[in-house]
């Protein structure tokens, strides 16, 4: 009888999901949005997203040579971050910014802390964050337009109060504004999302709960409240979409549990919009995320339940 039973190691029940094949979904989502800011901005895009993703696989094969460890950049990891960093950055940047931040993406915030799936936040989120607080002169310029006018972000001009000149909300959804790369286009960022839930590399809780939250406090307590229109431009432009879709979801930095997700979602929607609404900077994803990152171990204790037969120490 006992011929009959494979006797093996956990797990038992697996997934044909491998780390290679999420991170091709991963590449696939981010697809739209790249390709629209390369068509949106010109040469300079496309030569920041080749240098980022460039210098991130080099940087992650170099270190990994250095500390005689298996060489991973085939599994995709370093490319997209290589692509988010990119998205994340103005097309006016020097070409020695994108690959500095490569170095802390790759090396300071991933490979330090024990490499692919050991990271507290995700790399290009970090090193974008690491730009912005150094070289914040470089990381806030968005250009000039074909009149040579100085161009400005819907968010800029909310938070300086300039409602009269902010572009329609059909542009600001397309992607025809100032910011980052790959940040501009809504319906590109969406496209993304939508497939990586139909592909099931993530689930809606965290991206849908934090984008709502953001809505529904810039409607109820942002400087034009209850002004539809108003909360609409706040979710529609600057990082939220592409960070609600494609960072605050990374595995190793996102809760675990249902519950957890659901916190994630509303702490990092509340943190944006405080930031966005009170404080100086009229941008707050990158913080906000960062900081529902560093509370993600605390939330995963006490959503994750007890195991089938474990008994609570007031119960003993």
């Amino acid at each position: 009888m006992a011929d009959n039973y494979i006797v093996s190691s956990s797990p038992h029940v697996r997934s044909d999901k491998t780390v290679d094949k999420i991170m091709r979904d991963v590449v696939i989502a981010l697809m739209p949005a790249t390709l629209f800011g390369i068509y949106h901005f010109g040469t300079r895009a496309l030569i920041i997203v080749l240098l980022c993703v460039i210098s991130c696989v080099g940087f992650e094969a170099l270190y990994q040579k250095l500390t005689k460890r298996k060489v991973t950049v085939s599994d995709y990891s370093a490319v997209i971050t290589g692509i988010l960093l990119a998205l994340n950055l103005p097309h006016t940047v020097p070409y020695w910014l994108p690959v500095l931040g490569s170095l802390v993406a790759i090396i300071i915030v991933k490979q330090l802390f024990g490499g692919l799936g050991q990271n507290f936040m995700n790399p290009a989120l970090g090193a974008r964050a690491f730009l912005l607080i150094s070289f914040t002169g470089l990381m806030t310029n968005w250009g000039v337009d074909v009149d040579g006018i100085t161009t400005a972000t819907p968010l800029g001009i909310l938070k300086e109060g300039a409602a009269g000149t902010l572009p329609s909300l059909t542009d600001t959804f397309l992607g025809y504004i100032g910011g980052c790369i790959g940040e501009t286009s809504a319906i590109a960022l969406l496209i993304g999302g939508v497939y990586l839930l139909v592909r099931k590399i993530i689930n809606w809780r965290i991206p849908v709960i934090y984008i709502g939250t953001v809505f529904i406090l810039s409607l109820l307590i942002g400087d034009n409240a209850f002004d539809i229109n108003y909360a609409t431009y706040q979710i529609l432009s600057g990082g939220l979409m592409i960070g609600a879709i494609f960072m605050a979801t990374d595995y190793s930095s996102s809760p675990m549990t249902k519950k957890g997700q659901v916190i994630m979602g509303l702490g990092c929607g509340i943190l944006t919009a405080v930031i966005r609404l009170y404080g100086n900077y009229p941008e707050g994803v990158s913080f906000a995320i960062i900081i529902m990152n560093l509370f993600v171990p605390l939330i995963d204790r006490f959503t994750i339940p007890k195991a089938f037969g474990e008994v609570a120490n007031n119960e003993k």
